[in-house]
């Protein structure tokens, strides 16, 4: 079966089993996914839910996170790990978004990785979500089980990214990818993949060998 076909029955078959393809984060604008998505890095997304009401209560916005005491930040986030960073990295979103993008966020990826910590992972993420451009979220969730799907052969986040998108339809790369997280903590667990209750079985070359 050639990687195109296999792809296009993964999609198919995810869509049925997660017909919500949302991602789990919390937000109201591409400013709120733009930040949650860098506070979740070695972070639950469960966690960053719970610390973003008040963040965004004070910092609704670039221009008032712009202008933000670090220290306040660091305040309001620490329980997310790496606080510091993320911290100078929020702020330093805000003052860039404001003074090089007319306080709105970028709508591309090139644009969007010149922001402060901000790789393209996230920038996909805020392309497909808010933008409803073709993205390919690289989550880990999603690499594993493009590996063991045998679609890609590497580990490497940029390159499974271009290679996904050469398979994936454009109209459904966004929605695949936010599915693929779901069905990695489901059932295609890192440790202990739940094979016997898996929809794409028959075409995972890492049973049937």
């Amino acid at each position: 079966m050639r990687k195109k076909e296999k792809t296009l029955i993964a999609v198919e078959r995810l869509e049925k089993l997660y017909p919500q393809a949302i991602c789990s984060l919390d937000y109201k604008d591409a400013f709120q996914l733009l930040i949650a998505t860098r506070l979740s890095a070695q972070c639950t997304d469960k966690r960053v839910n719970l610390v973003t009401p008040q963040l965004f209560k004070e910092f609704p916005d670039a221009l008032s996170m712009s202008n933000a005491d670090i220290k306040r930040v660091e305040q309001l986030i620490k329980t997310c790990g790496l606080y510091k960073t993320k911290a100078r990295d929020l702020v330093a979103i805000g003052r860039k978004i404001v003074s090089d993008f007319g306080g709105r966020v970028p709508d591309t990826i090139e644009e969007l990785v010149t922001l402060s910590g901000v790789g393209r992972k996230t920038a996909n993420l805020v392309c497909g979500d808010i933008y409803k451009k073709p993205a390919v979220v690289t989550d880990t969730h999603f690499i594993r089980i493009c590996n063991r799907l045998g679609l890609v052969k590497t580990v490497n986040p940029i390159k499974v990214e271009m290679e996904m998108r050469k398979l994936l339809p454009d109209e459904k790369s966004n929605d695949f990818c936010h599915r693929t997280v779901l069905f990695g903590r489901d059932i295609c667990c890192a440790r202990s993949p739940k094979c016997n209750e898996c929809v794409l079985s028959d075409i995972c070359p890492k049973i049937n060998v």
